[in-house]
């Protein structure tokens, strides 16, 4: 254990205090400073290492064994080494990459990891690279099968073994906010990604939606639940909840749109079920926005996890048949909204035909979008949002359109048909802007800028909108920029009054909410 048996020595106390060996500057002297302080160490601030391959991880259940601590790295890359310090509750893991670890840690920041079911914690370690004794041949073994495992190889008997006795390959599904119908053809698409998905039992138990969804292979469980729990299968609604479940196989009797056994296609449908409807699996199939397209082929681990935490908040329903695309917008500040500031803020989210204003209710309005799927995307991401000073209530309208005012009948410019605008984004298919559809934020991405305009140029174009610039950044080719507000609702009022602004030569400013921090 040379290097790093010092370390297991070194600490006397709780599982605490290695945290502190973690912080950029210290050495070894700090941990014996850490004991001696006793708990007087869960006060002090842990600063956060630099990026290493290497990563400590905090807080593990007792029980945890090598295998499990392994598997949280597996969907990011290749693991190469792991130091266990059992008496701690800590571990060490080593990635392939320095990359692959800096995934894996921007991941777990979204995504709390837990091990049987207790959340831990993971942060870069100072050690670039773990040195153990080549003696440990167990964990060398395991190393071994899970490189085969990621490599496309099978696991040897004994790992299969150790992987069953740490996951079962069952997985206990759980939809939350179920805002629209979710099949089984849909579980079986969304988890087919990460492996065989060999049976699939659904049933609603205490008013909810759950499953029971059983992979050939308990690696496969692990790369789905790692990838998956708590990600929305449409957007901001449908969230999967993960756990695996105590069983290890599934027993099914029938094939039909409750149950189905993979392996098993002669099994009858069962009395008074309908067999499977393949139009609505086809139907979700078509969506490349949702989680259902979103995340690549089995068992590119990295990539797999990667999109699915990318797909998180931003995934959508293709139309719902018989679901309107009209929405109603309420506590809108009336001194101030125009149609045309209601279809620049929701045309971010789609694109908007039309625009009434209430005559009697002016603090009120209808919008009507392309389709249900763009009207849920905005309602998803505007409401509660604030837009003049005022947080705006977003929800679905009963009316199927708006209707324009009668031929010759003045009602003060509070409807305006938007069919015809230049200004929609999505009216191109596969444009790239269906890929940059993001929550407000402080931060707007800007495009379409003339050569000739400088970051002062634009910091006093943004104040002048009324906020104060935080930040700016330019891309390398100068046509595109960040700038970062110092509020959302400023960023809003700013896209309102800036997006389509001419900066001369008729070149006009695009403007549109940016994932990123300058």
């Amino acid at each position: 254990m040379d290097g790093i048996s010092d370390v297991t020595v070194g600490v006397k106390r709780g599982s605490d205090e290695l945290s502190m060996y973690n912080s950029p500057n210290s050495g070894m002297s700090s941990i014996s400073d850490v004991a001696s302080n006793g708990s007087d160490s869960k006060k002090l601030r842990v600063e956060e290492a630099p990026p290493s391959r290497v990563l400590h991880i905090r807080k593990l259940p007792n029980e945890a064994s090598e295998t499990e601590v392994i598997a949280l790295g597996l969907p990011f890359g290749k693991v190469t080494n792991i130091l266990t310090l059992k008496g701690k509750n800590q571990a060490f893991l080593e990635m392939g990459t320095e990359e692959a670890a800096i995934t894996m840690v921007n991941y777990y920041t979204t995504v709390t990891p837990h091990v049987r079911n207790v959340p831990v914690f993971i942060q870069y370690s100072n050690h670039k690279e773990l040195k153990t004794d080549a003696g440990n041949q167990r964990t060398l073994a395991v190393l071994q099968a899970v490189s085969a495992v990621q490599s496309g190889g099978s696991p040897s008997s004994d790992v299969q073994e150790a992987l069953a006795a740490a996951y079962s390959p069952v997985l206990r599904i759980i939809i939350d906010n179920m805002f629209y119908p979710v099949t089984l053809d849909v579980l079986q698409q969304i988890f087919s990604k990460f492996g065989s998905v060999v049976k699939i039992i659904t049933f609603t138990k205490n008013n909810q939606f759950q499953a029971l969804l059983q992979f050939g292979d308990p690696v496969n469980a692990q790369q789905a639940k790692l990838a998956l729990d708590g990600q929305n299968i449409y957007n901001s609604c449908c969230t999967l909840r993960i756990d695996f479940s105590k069983l290890v196989n599934l027993n099914v009797k029938y094939n039909n749109d409750k149950s189905r056994d993979y392996t098993r296609p002669e099994l009858p449908a069962g009395d008074g079920q309908p067999s499977l409807d393949h139009t609505v699996a086809a139907a979700f199939s078509k969506d490349s926005n949702s989680l259902l397209g979103k995340i690549p082929g089995a068992l590119n681990p990295l990539s797999a996890a990667a999109a699915a935490a990318a797909a998180a908040g931003r995934v959508a329903l293709a139309g719902q048949a018989g679901s309107s695309g009209v929405l109603l917008v309420s506590n809108l500040n009336e001194e101030m909204v125009t149609p045309q500031s209601l279809f620049t803020l929701f045309g971010v989210y789609g694109d908007v035909q039309r625009v009434k204003i209430l005559y009697n209710k002016k603090d009120s309005a209808l919008i009507q979008m392309s389709d249900a799927n763009q009207a849920q995307l905005a309602m998803s991401h505007l409401n509660g949002q604030k837009m003049y000073g005022k947080i705006i209530r977003v929800t679905l309208s009963k009316h199927q359109t708006v209707a324009l005012p009668r031929d010759g009948l003045d009602d003060q410019g509070l409807t305006k048909d938007y069919a015809n605008s230049p200004l929609h984004r999505f009216k191109k298919p596969g444009s790239k802007n269906f890929q940059n559809i993001f929550p407000p934020s402080a931060t707007l991405h800007l495009s379409n800028i003339p050569q000739d305009v400088t970051e002062d140029d634009l910091r006093l174009l943004f104040s002048n909108a009324g906020g104060t610039v935080k930040a700016f950044k330019f891309f390398q080719d100068r046509k595109m920029a960040l700038i970062q507000m110092s509020t959302v609702e400023e960023a809003i009022q700013a896209l309102i009054d800036l997006h389509n602004y001419n900066m001369g030569g008729n070149q006009h400013l695009r403007v549109s909410f940016s994932k990123s921090t300058i």
